[in-house]
């Protein structure tokens, strides 16, 4: 551990919470959090307690922790607003400790900020290196405009739709100030958060971003509102009423668990990390419930249909492998996804097919036994791609193999956190794609769940 004890470094920040100047190693940590100087704090627990202390013009100190993306540092801050009421403060760090990351929690680290806001989020897009408009899907109805607007300017910067509050820098800015930055959207009443998740490898961002809008709070739609739609019954649909309503709040409950759990609010007692550990896991199943019951009411309505596009099932595949991965690791399980060379032509609707194969890889990871392996292998007949998620769990028996795909089967298994619904929506979704699910398998011989998809005869360009 680098321990620098009582280290004194001296800062100054200006009215609109900008960084003047800074000594070492501030000015450091600053630079390598993305930000400039002189520039916006981009360290974020130093930018809240700075805007809190300029606004309330109070004197304040307080433990801060950061992470540069290479070590956790911990330092004791403290603040003092400057004369004037439109002036900035000083800002002076002792007690600074720096403390490498071991690479395994940055990982866990990243695919945990990940989950929460792919739960939490509303609007989906992805973004190239540069931060321009790739796709866009919106589920909120107070988006619904924004994200048309995003899909007609594709290829223009994503802050060109948007306005961010607190910012006076040219655009594009570096990813790190952006994530957690809060936005104005025309068109919502509501307060929105970015999120980001930058893709490739060795540097972060290279292969483009995923970005996600997370909201301040639901979006409240009145009951009467709800009876009052002329283009439907007045029964109330999970799908359409409940679960808008139950996801944020249960979701929110989640990532607020998981702060908490994993210290990123600050050190706890280890009893308390289990309660969180409790509340977080009860979150996700109830999660779980609600998600799975809106699918099913999708997939049994009559006029279902997906929406087909030519995809590379082999992409998919490696996608719903290095989703789960983190899974995997903490139960000893290693996946075999297919080699980044490998490419398997298809056509089908790209989010429903991921959304199989993570159910497929998922089932593997909690019935198969630590230390084991599971296989997801590629093949193809005529007309037909396929895709194999193996596994080495107890396999099962000819009857439970008639049963298995039935609605709410999950055969005589109690307290793993399953709703049964899961293989039987996913066969569901594979026939909507003009495809099937099944399996094979025998008792201590794991098993074998097979996704067939149509072929496509033109290459694939996406790597």
């Amino acid at each position: 551990m680098i321990d620098v004890g009582t280290f004194l470094a001296r800062a100054s920040s200006d009215s609109q919470d900008r960084l003047i100047e800074a000594d070492e190693p501030l000015a450091g940590l600053q630079r390598r959090c993305g930000g400039e100087l002189p520039g916006v704090i981009a360290v974020p627990a130093l930018l809240e307690l700075v805007r809190k202390c300029r606004l309330f013009r109070l004197k304040s100190s307080q433990a801060i922790q950061a992470q540069d993306g290479e070590n956790q540092i911990d330092a004791w801050v403290e603040v003092t607003p400057k004369q004037g009421e439109s002036s900035g403060c000083d800002i002076v760090a002792t007690s600074w400790k720096s403390q490498p990351m071991k690479l395994e929690n940055l990982v866990e680290y990243a695919e945990r900020k990940a989950a929460i806001d792919r739960q939490l989020a509303e609007l989906h897009a992805r973004l190239d290196p540069a931060q321009n408009i790739l796709a866009v899907e919106a589920q909120a109805l107070d988006l619904a405009d924004l994200a048309a607007r995003m899909a007609q300017g594709a290829g223009q910067p994503w802050t060109d739709f948007v306005t961010i509050v607190g910012s006076t820098q040219r655009q594009p800015m570096h990813w790190r100030l952006l994530d957690g930055a809060t936005l104005v959207i025309d068109g919502s009443d509501r307060r929105w958060k970015a999120g980001f998740v930058p893709l490739g490898v060795p540097e972060p961002g290279s292969a483009g971003f995923e970005l996600y809008f997370v909201a301040d709070q639901p979006l409240i739609r009145t009951q009467s509102a709800i009876l009052q739609r002329p283009d439907r019954s007045k029964a109330t649909m999970v799908g359409r009423d409940i679960a808008p309503v139950l996801r944020q709040p249960i979701a929110r409950i989640v990532a607020n668990a998981e702060t908490i759990r994993t210290r990123l609010a600050g050190p706890l007692a280890d009893e308390y990390g289990r309660y969180a550990t409790d509340i977080s896991a009860a979150g996700k199943h109830l999660l779980a419930l609600v998600e799975d019951l809106a699918d099913l009411e999708i997939v049994e309505a009559e006029n279902f249909s997906t929406a087909p596009d030519r995809i590379d099932l082999a992409d998919v595949a490696r996608r719903a492998a290095g989703i789960l991965s983190v899974r995997a690791q903490e139960k000893g399980i290693a996946i075999e996804a297919p080699q980044d060379g490998a490419h398997l032509p298809a056509i089908g609707e790209f989010r429903r097919v991921l959304q199989v194969l993570l159910n497929l890889v998922g089932n593997a990871i909690r019935y198969t036994p630590e230390g084991s392996t599971i296989w997801l292998r590629l093949a193809r007949e005529e007309g037909i791609a396929r895709v194999i998620v193996a596994d080495q769990g107890p396999g099962l028996t000819e009857e439970q193999q008639k049963k298995v795909f039935e609605k709410f089967e999950r055969l005589g298994r109690t307290g793993d956190g399953g709703t049964g619904l899961g293989l039987y929506i996913s066969r569901r979704l594979a026939r909507a794609m003009n495809g099937d699910l099944t399996v094979e398998s025998a008792p201590g011989e794991g098993a074998r769940f097979i996704l067939d998809i149509p072929a496509n005869q033109v290459a694939v360009t996406r790597p």
